[in-house]
Formats: structure tokens, sequence, C-alpha cells
């Protein structure tokens, strides 16, 4: 697997070895070992899986410490814009992010340690996405910012006045509103 730095320390782009013939293709999708000598020591706990069409926003969310999470995106069919939004007060790059598109034809994975918010716009018509997390999901430390939130300066490549949100993800507070749980020396994973 080759892995792309970001401009944000932490947040990396992974794309696996494709082995391709007639018969199709065969890559390896996570390999602990080779995860750990390439990007950081860590133990996923949870696999978790999406299905969503065109015009879905998910996002962006954080778990809140003592359970936050760092996870191992990808799209397994069709084609999203992932974004992590950096919330650790005190980061010189706080309220920044990365974008990379994830779709099945890419195979890439988008890594996204703790102390960042996590989102996702659905591109195609439909998409499949699942994520690896470090730890395990708890309702009560759920937390967001508004993926809506314009001042984060983020091209969704989809008409955002049309987008498909939950309830939950329209009441989440802009970045200026928001006081994060994380800082500079929260522990990346």
């Amino acid at each position: 697997m080759e892995v792309i730095k970001t401009a944000i320390e932490g947040v990396v782009i992974i794309e696996p070895r494709l082995f391709k013939d007639a018969r199709g293709y065969f890559f390896e999708s996570f390999s602990q070992r080779e995860f750990e000598e390439k990007v950081v020591p860590i133990q996923f706990v949870q696999d978790n899986e999406s299905m969503s069409s065109y015009g879905v926003m998910r996002g962006l969310h954080f778990q809140r410490p003592p359970f936050a999470q760092s996870k191992l995106v990808r799209c397994v069919k069709g084609a999203v814009l992932d974004v992590a939004v950096d919330i650790r007060k005190g980061s010189p790059t706080y309220g920044q992010h990365v974008a990379v598109e994830l779709t099945e034809e890419n195979h890439r994975q988008f890594f996204i340690p703790r102390g960042f918010a996590h989102g996702f716009a659905v591109l195609s018509d439909v998409a499949v996405f699942q994520y690896k997390c470090d730890n395990f999901y708890h309702p009560e430390a759920d937390g967001g910012i508004s993926i809506l939130d314009s001042s984060l300066g983020i091209d969704w490549r989809i008409p955002t006045d049309k987008a498909i949100l939950s309830d939950k993800d329209t009441k989440h507070p802009l970045l200026k509103d928001f006081d994060s749980p994380f800082d500079i020396h929260v522990p990346l994973y």
C-alpha cells in the first residue's frame, strides 16, 4: 500500500496495491502489520457500513473523549467526497479540512485520527461506505459540527441547498459556536 500524507499531520490517504487480470482484481484492504509500519500502531475494534443515495450528507461527526475514535474509511460502491476537519483547540490547522474522493474504482482509503470531525457527501446514485473504528461507539459521546458551515470552505460538489441530512445533523453548531472537547495534545489514535 502507498500512504499519501496530506496537509494536516496524521490525516492520510491510502492507495492499495491492486492486482488485475482477465478475472477482475484483488487487493488487500487491510493489513494490521503494514498499517502499523506505514501509518500508526492501532487496533480497530468495530466495522460499520452505511448505504446512501445521491445528495445525502453525513457528518461532521466525532465521539467525545474518552470514547474518541480514529477511523479508516472507504467507499466500496459508488463515490463520495470524504472530509476530515481539525477540531483540536490550539492546533495550527484548527478548522482546516482535508477532502478526498473515495470511489469503488480508485479503492482509496482515508485515515481520520481522533480530534477530527468527519463527514461525507454522496456523489453517485448510491454509495456503500465502510469504516473501521479504534473505539466502540457510545451514543452519549456523539458530537458534531455543521456540515453546511460555509466558514469551513468545503466544496461538497453537490447542491447543498438540496442535500439530504438527518435531523440530528441539522442541529450541529457552526465552528464559531463550537466548544471543542479536544486540544492539540489529544492522542491521535
